[in-house]
């Protein structure tokens, strides 16, 4: 299959021939056909990357695309229509449109879309190649997802996969990070050697060097045997550096050593030892807030953070929900060995709007609760954790009309924090709650906003 091969499908035969002069002097393959039938057919063949599809036809447009989708091929679709209603574009997109575009056509547009829609199937087949890796190994729950800042981060992380560079992969708890980790490393010339994870934040301070660096026979009281460290079991291979935000400075400073010269010191020993590892680092925290504080070594950070990924939250993928829940309720019924129950569509609706702290994670142990405590086939509003059930209909929809000119992001808390309070009658408790800030953090911006001090 070509990189570059359209299908271009309308049953006008001299505009069939004008968008195919005009897609190949962009530089596309093109190959025509009459109708939605001789399409299906030649797309089960061919199988071309982007499919361009009249929507009023004999076999049309809307039914080429459900027998595609049936057939699980994968083309990019793009729709070509002179009933350009918000109607059939919804039904378009529904059933897996990438865009639409109208009669009469305007060329420069519809070579644009086409390269966009391009670039899409570029992005979305690097993410299945990556995806189709790992769900072999480790099922990739944590990354499932169409919102275009998830796709971003999963086509860094494929290319990053095939470099022998150091990550650190940012991400509130419970975005996936460990999963993006062993992603990298599975994708990686590196994944026929060892994966070796530390949690920096679990380990007593006073043997994180131990952890880290291992230690010889009689380096100190009760190193009866000598014992490698988890770099060195890494050798060869990924060494996981999870929550590395909690590192203690000493071991920050033998840590760069690691990273600048590949070589570490065992605690006791009188040589130092090469070492062949890739870290990738993760943390939920701001290195950078930490770096001010000095909390946390800038040359280290600048070791760590040769590619930074960002996972985002899943309150800012909300669009993804309804996938991940369908996938993740799933995996709980085949773990539990039960098949019968169902969510409701009220259950989607409050699992949509619910903002998710605690991320994927969070979701994954609510469906679990919620499908092994369920009394019924159909888990339904009232078995819902309170937290979830009670938030309001129309709390997800925030919306600030921006003008032209510019706005004063100072001036907008000021305001959000101003209006809290009132709603909370002073309570800074509930404004901080209202707001999904700590009362700790409250207080310090209500200082910066000289609020309460009159």
């Amino acid at each position: 299959m070509s990189s570059k091969q359209i299908l271009v499908v309308d049953d006008d035969s001299s505009l069939r021939s004008v968008m195919k002069m005009q897609l190949e002097e962009a530089g596309y393959e093109v190959t025509l056909a009459a109708d939605g039938a001789e399409a299906y057919e030649l797309i089960r063949e061919t199988r071309p990357r982007l499919v361009i599809s009249d929507l009023k036809m004999p076999t049309s447009g809307l039914e080429l695309m459900r027998r595609i989708a049936a057939e699980d091929i994968q083309p990019t679709l793009i729709i070509v229509t002179a009933f350009g209603t918000v109607e059939t574009a919804v039904e378009a997109m529904k059933l897996g449109a990438y865009d639409y575009v109208t009669k009469p056509l305007d060329f420069e547009e519809l070579v644009l879309v086409v390269h966009r829609a391009m670039e899409r199937q570029n992005l979305l087949e690097e993410v299945r190649n990556l995806r189709s890796v790992l769900d072999q190994r480790y099922g990739f729950e944590g990354i499932v997802g169409r919102a275009k800042s998830l796709l971003r981060v999963l086509d860094q992380a494929s290319r990053v996969a095939q470099r022998d560079t150091t990550v650190l992969i940012q991400g509130e708890t419970g975005t996936g990070k460990e999963l993006m980790a062993r992603a990298i490393h599975q994708n990686s010339p590196r994944k026929n050697g060892p994966f070796v994870t530390i949690n920096c934040g679990s380990i007593p301070k006073e043997l994180v060097e131990a952890e880290l660096f291992g230690y010889t026979r009689g380096a100190f009281t009760g190193a009866h045997t000598s014992r490698p460290g988890k770099i060195e079991l890494a050798d060869g291979g990924t060494l996981f550096l999870d929550e590395v935000g909690e590192l203690p400075l000493d071991a920050q400073v033998k840590l760069l050593r690691v990273l600048q010269q590949g070589e570490i010191a065992k605690i006791g020993a009188t040589e130092v030892q090469k070492v062949d590892v890739r870290v990738v680092a993760a943390t939920h925290r701001n290195l950078q807030a930490m770096i001010e504080d000095g909390a946390f070594r800038e040359d280290l950070y600048y070791r760590l953070a040769v590619v930074p990924l960002l996972l985002p939250p899943l309150r800012e993928r909300r669009e993804d929900i309804p996938e991940l829940v369908k996938h993740l309720f799933s995996k709980a019924k085949e773990r539990h060995g039960i098949a019968d129950v169902e969510l409701s569509s009220t259950v989607m609706q409050h699992l949509t709007r619910y903002r998710w702290p605690g991320n994927v994670r969070e979701l994954e142990n609510v469906l679990e609760r919620m499908l092994v405590l369920s009394s019924s086939n159909l888990v339904t509003e009232a078995d819902l954790p309170e937290e979830i059930r009670r938030v309001p209909p129309d709390s997800s929809t925030f919306w600030i009309e921006l003008p032209e000119e510019g706005v004063s992001l100072e001036a907008i808390e000021r305001e959000l924090i101003l209006r809290a309070l009132e709603q909370a009658k002073g309570n800074q408790t509930k404004a901080a709650k209202y707001l999904d800030i700590s009362r700790r953090t409250l207080i310090y911006r209500m200082e910066k906003y000289g609020l309460g001090q009159e």
